[in-house]
């Protein structure tokens, strides 16, 4: 080969590599322009509730559900990654985050409460149809969500939301005590459960990589729990958590009867719950898919990518069975 085909060839291709470059520059710049993270508020039956919000509202709607201590904050990854595609909304629950937080003297800090007030959210949002993220409190919001209207649901994400009871594990012996004698054990409820170092556990579990984990995550959640008023509804809200036990049962039923598209996703350092729960649900949805995750109780912690990664395939999937099912 001659030096000026050299020299022609390697021009060519390095305007073929400022090319791509470009594309993907104005693709990122696009995306970051046209499809920015919205912070709202809603009146929802006299409450404010503040929502998180990306993607075109003409998308797939994912709706994405927080745990404990948490808020909307914990899926700003999901957020940042999938608003190209999908359309999310993630709101905080009365008593948590942005929401409002009314007075636990005038309102039920009940699971099922606050599931009609999110149900009412996605009406006055006008979401007919949305795949469901549960994440820790998030499964006992949205199971009921899904049995009063299982029509608006397309497709189930856990993670690191239990719904059978072996899922709950031995950490959860002070727990069930306080069910039982709530007056006896509520002192010590509270600090097996709002404590800082519990608050930490939460996210970090036995992760030996404690570097990974931005402090933020914890300290910030620990001050939301020590402002006024909280240790209070998170207490009542934790005391009703019983009738999650009580209604695994339906749950697990609903799942067999149904066989949603289900994914499953679970940090292998969860200290929370039991680790044979994900295998459980595999148990009630043949079809399950099912990831264990290097990664703690708040998987997105450490594992944004990899997870919308797999939501992606996930979503990407159910999609064309879907189409395929309706084409015949």
């Amino acid at each position: 080969m001659s030096r000026s085909h050299e020299v022609h060839l390697i021009s060519g291709l390095i305007a073929i590599l400022l090319t791509i470059a470009t594309a993907s520059r104005a693709q990122t710049k696009d995306i970051a322009m046209h499809e920015p993270i919205l912070y709202r508020t809603v009146n929802v039956d006299g409450l404010t509730i503040f929502y998180r919000e990306a993607g075109s509202k003409n998308a797939p709607t994912l709706l994405l559900l927080h745990g404990l201590p948490s808020s909307s904050r914990m899926f700003q990854p999901l957020l940042q990654r999938l608003a190209d595609s999908y359309h999310l909304v993630g709101p905080d629950y009365p008593g948590f985050g942005h929401s409002d937080w009314p007075d636990p003297k005038q309102f039920n800090y009940t699971f099922d409460h606050i599931a009609h007030i999110i149900d009412r959210f996605t009406e006055t949002l006008g979401l007919t149809h949305y795949t469901l993220y549960m994440q820790d409190y998030g499964g006992p919001v949205g199971f009921r969500m899904v049995l009063a209207h299982p029509e608006r649901v397309s497709a189930l994400i856990v993670q690191d939301a239990v719904s059978h009871n072996e899922g709950l594990g031995i950490n959860w012996t002070t727990r069930r005590a306080f069910w039982a004698d709530r007056a006896g054990h509520e002192e010590v409820l509270r600090k097996n459960l709002l404590s800082l170092d519990a608050t930490k556990t939460r996210h970090v579990g036995d992760d030996p990589r404690v570097e990974l984990y931005d402090p933020d995550l914890w300290t910030d959640e620990y001050a939301f729990l020590n402002s006024p008023g909280q240790a209070q509804i998170q207490s009542d809200l934790f005391y009703d958590y019983r009738t999650n036990v009580d209604a695994y049962p339906k749950w697990q039923s609903w799942m067999q009867k149904n066989q949603p598209p289900l994914l499953v996703l679970w940090g292998q350092h969860d200290l929370s719950f039991d680790p044979g729960e994900p295998e459980r649900y595999r148990k009630d949805v043949s079809s399950a898919e099912v990831h264990v995750l290097d990664a703690g109780h708040f998987a997105l912690d450490t594992k944004p990518d990899e997870i919308a990664q797999i939501m992606r395939g996930f979503l990407q999937t159910h999609t064309a069975r879907r189409r395929s099912t309706s084409n015949h």
